[in-house]
């Protein structure tokens, strides 16, 4: 196969507006509905009866997104081909009551959500960003992109022992941000500051899913540029591209012999098990009400979902020049060397055999390279939506990704020939 092309600049320079437009899983499914209007898509809300109009169209729910492009001619068993990814990412998000502080310091108490590399949130300036729900029913979205917050490390000089026996953090007592100065701490101080943030009258927020990231900006990195630092690439870096894929996907038209989908899931990182998440019914549900809106029966379904093929796409690990010793001594998937198929014979990921195949079908189609990944055998391996989306819908699934280092980070790297590399494999996969 011909050596990778040079990174193309302009997808990459969208990935990283991308990232940094999209500091949680509601501005990313947001950013997301925006783009597939622009491609021609229509939102269709789910208590609305479903017509059988072809071309494209996509369902909000919280921060998860479903969109479907339907060639003109399609049967009712005509099969999907899903990109599935995630929109959520470790992080320290706001409590139920976020007012706290001591010894003059105002600060914001917050819960861990997920696997964070928790010293990646120290020293940081971090804004605050999320969706906040109205007395009236609706909701907004706010971004605080900032520096507001900051989770001050200890002074050496007060921990001695640190550089022999390693940061140690307490969850509960070391993570909590500073935000101010002040002995007089009021509840309601945060939202009342977020109300007037987000131009809404005072008193009309009773709810909100707050949490904090980095402002600092995606950038280039590295003598040749040929790095990005950034955050939130597990899993926006798969978002940004499937999206990207599915409106090329959908410029085909008439062309495609299956339905090209895009499926960004919440809750990955805990666990998937959410109205949201990739374990909840969502996926399904809009699968099968395209099938039936398009005249189908329960025999069409089973036929379309027959012929399915996902790519759950989601980052992995590069090779860790300091630790390469942790990974398998015989792959060791490099950054710029294009996207990873993801094998587990255990099932924490979902690719086999014919799904390799699969896989390497649509690279081919693509002229791009990809490489392999499995764990060392000595360390536990991760999972991802595959094996959910596979074992609750019965559809063929495939492990895939771009190869990153600093996962779970507040700040990841990746090469930057990847992220294109990934989306035109993306593109050829949906294309079929």
């Amino acid at each position: 196969m011909s050596e990778p092309p040079r990174f193309d600049r302009g997808h990459t320079d969208d990935l990283m507006t991308f990232l940094a437009a999209s500091p949680t899983p509601y501005h990313a499914v947001a950013n997301v509905a925006q783009r597939l209007e622009k491609a021609g898509f229509r939102q269709v809300a789910e208590t609305d009866a479903w017509d059988a109009v072809s071309g494209g169209a996509y369902v909000l729910r919280g921060g998860a997104v479903i969109a479907w492009y339907v060639p003109e001619g399609a049967d009712a068993h005509t099969p999907f081909r899903v990109v599935g990814a995630h929109t959520d990412s470790p992080n320290l998000r706001v409590k139920p009551r976020p007012d706290t502080g001591a010894h003059g310091w105002r600060q914001v108490a917050v819960e861990i959500y997920g696997g964070p590399l928790l010293n990646s949130w120290l020293d940081r300036d971090l804004g605050l960003a999320g969706r906040l729900s109205l007395r009236d029913g609706s909701s907004r979205l706010v971004n605080v992109d900032r520096p507001l917050l900051r989770v001050p490390q200890l002074a050496i000089h007060l921990d001695r022992n640190v550089t022999a026996d390693g940061l140690k953090l307490d969850k509960q007592r070391h993570l909590q941000p500073v935000w101010g100065l002040g002995s007089d701490v009021r509840d309601g101080d945060l939202i009342a500051f977020l109300e007037q943030e987000a131009g809404l009258a005072a008193g009309s927020v009773t709810g909100w899913d707050l949490m904090t990231h980095s402002v600092e900006p995606p950038a280039y990195l590295g003598r040749d540029q040929d790095l990005v630092a950034g955050p939130r690439m597990d899993n926006l870096l798969s978002v940004h591209a499937g999206t990207a894929a599915l409106a090329a996907a959908a410029s085909t038209g008439a062309r495609l012999s299956s339905i090209p989908v895009l499926a960004a899931f919440d809750h990955e990182e805990t666990g998937s098990q959410s109205d949201t998440g990739a374990d909840g019914p969502l996926l399904g549900t809009v699968l099968e009400r395209s099938v039936f809106a398009r005249g189908g029966t329960l025999e069409d379904r089973a036929r379309a979902f027959a012929g399915t093929v996902c790519l759950s796409s989601d980052t992995g690990h590069a090779v860790h020049p300091n630790y390469a010793e942790r990974h398998d001594p015989t792959h060791h998937p490099r950054v710029n060397g294009g996207p990873i198929l993801k094998v587990n014979v255990n099932n924490r990921y979902a690719t086999d055999g014919s799904g390799r195949a699969v896989f390497a079908a649509a690279c081919e189609r693509a002229d791009v390279p990809f490489q392999s990944f499995v764990s060392n055998n000595a360390m536990p391996c991760g999972t991802t939506i595959g094996p959910i989306t596979a074992a609750r819908h019965g559809i063929r699934t495939v492990d895939i990704g771009a190869a990153i280092l600093s996962m779970h980070s507040a700040r990841e790297l990746c090469g930057a020939d990847d992220p294109h590399l990934l989306a035109n494999a993306l593109t050829a996969f949906l294309r079929g």
